[in-house]
């Protein structure tokens, strides 16, 4: 009902001034404000311009997809249209938008025949999500599309508001001279203005070899719910597909070998078990159909089914498993509907701990009492080795712990190689 500090600082530059902006804020402080405000300037000021909102994943264009058709389309009557890879719409209804929510590589491609594309002169505020990735692979894409952005404004001789948002940065100043910033319009916030609290911890684990190591932290992960987070939601995040799905079993395996074990529910879940750590949820629903036709009209309140017939709807054999044990998996091997149902179930607090890949950090806006990062390696297969999560990226999953709502402190624990704890 309320702006947040960072917010209240931020209204007056971007809803009453047409000057570019850029946001470095934590995650979680509601960066996505910003872009509804210089919206509405821009609809308020210039009737029958064109937004274009940039992000640098499928998922977050998905996702600011569905909250802003909640908002935007359903209550202000906006047109949008979403524009990346797997969805192409047909230029017709890009013309028409009011909003076109895109990733940079669509968007680069479609400036690029600017002239012959009037919506695209049509343009008069673009808005750039995570612009701190400038720095890795895709950062010239981004490049390309402010500079272009500008070449346009400058022939067309109509200005183009640019806005950044991005996690706090350590050179905001060298950036906002790029985009043009004077002294108005940059906003730099530290990591420590949170809306929620948060405590971290940092623990290094030995061993050479990266599955033995990662093997020896899930001993760890299972503690540190104990502790921090007995019942409130609990987030892993894991470097690959694998991993989620041996995390997630190992997590059952501590599990039975609580000593409270004997505590088995009559269901055949298990409910009440020593650490409040799982849940089980009971509904008599007549048939697998009746399931199906709930699920399909996605509002259903999934509370409802019982948690073993809701099983036979997912797809995923692990999946299946974990979650009969209050466990969800998340990562981009599950087909879509099983993908869409974990995060339902987790945001809806049915499952207390999601195991997910790093991707989830970015992509779904699913905040919990307690994240875990089980390594801060990944694979990468074009080097053939081992090869450190970039900072931003840490940042980006540390800051999903703590929900503004629910929780007055967060807790993040950090599960890293010995050699590199110091870092």
């Amino acid at each position: 009902t309320h702006f947040n500090p960072i917010q209240t600082q931020i209204f007056h530059c971007l809803y009453h001034n047409d000057t570019n902006a850029l946001l470095g804020a934590p995650t979680g402080s509601g960066k996505t404000v910003a872009a509804e405000l210089a919206l509405f300037r821009m609809l308020r000021t210039q009737p029958g311009a064109k937004a274009v909102y940039v992000a640098p994943m499928k998922a977050l264009v998905r996702e600011r997809m569905k909250d802003w058709e909640k908002r935007l389309k359903t209550k202000l009557g906006l047109k949008l249209v979403e524009l990346t890879g797997d969805i192409a719409p047909d230029m017709g209804a890009v013309a028409r938008a009011d909003v076109i929510i895109t990733t940079p590589e669509k968007w680069d491609g479609v400036s690029r025949s600017w002239n012959t594309r009037g919506y695209v002169r049509k343009v008069s505020l673009l808005i750039i999500d995570e612009i701190h990735l400038l720095g890795q692979d895709r950062g010239p894409v981004l490049e390309v599309i402010v500079s272009r952005t500008n070449f346009i404004s400058s022939h067309t001789e109509k200005a183009v508001r640019v806005v950044g948002l991005s996690t706090a940065l350590a050179n905001a100043r060298d950036l906002a001279d790029w985009l043009g910033i004077k002294q108005m319009g940059l906003f730099n916030f530290r990591p420590s203005v949170r809306p929620v609290p948060m405590e971290v911890h940092i623990q290094g684990f030995a061993g050479k070899h990266y599955c033995p190591r990662m093997a020896s932290m899930n001993k760890t992960c299972f503690q540190a719910i104990q502790t921090h987070s007995p019942t409130k939601p609990v987030l892993i995040f894991v470097s690959s597909r694998r991993q989620t799905r041996i995390t997630a079993l190992d997590l059952i395996a501590h599990l039975g070998g609580e000593e409270r074990s004997e505590n088995m529910d009559a269901h055949g879940g298990v409910g009440g078990m020593g650490s409040g750590f799982l849940f089980t949820y009971y509904a008599p629903l007549q048939t697998v159909q009746d399931i199906t036709a709930l699920y399909q009209n996605n509002t259903c309140e999934i509370y409802r089914i019982h948690m073993e017939e809701l099983t036979h709807v997912v797809r995923d054999p692990n999946l299946r498993l974990t979650l009969a044990f209050g466990i969800g998996m998340h990562h981009a091997g599950l087909v879509e509907r099983d993908r869409s149902l974990v995060e339902k179930l987790f945001s809806e607090q049915k499952i207390q701990t999601l195991v997910a890949t790093s991707t989830l950090a970015w992509g779904v806006n699913l905040p919990a009492h307690l994240v875990i990062v089980k390594g801060t390696e990944y694979f990468d297969g074009k080097q053939g080795r081992y090869e450190d999560f970039p900072i931003t990226d840490v940042l980006q999953m540390m800051g999903r712990a703590g929900r503004p709502q629910y929780d007055d402190k967060a807790v993040a624990v950090i599960l890293v190689h010995d050699v590199k704890k110091a870092f």
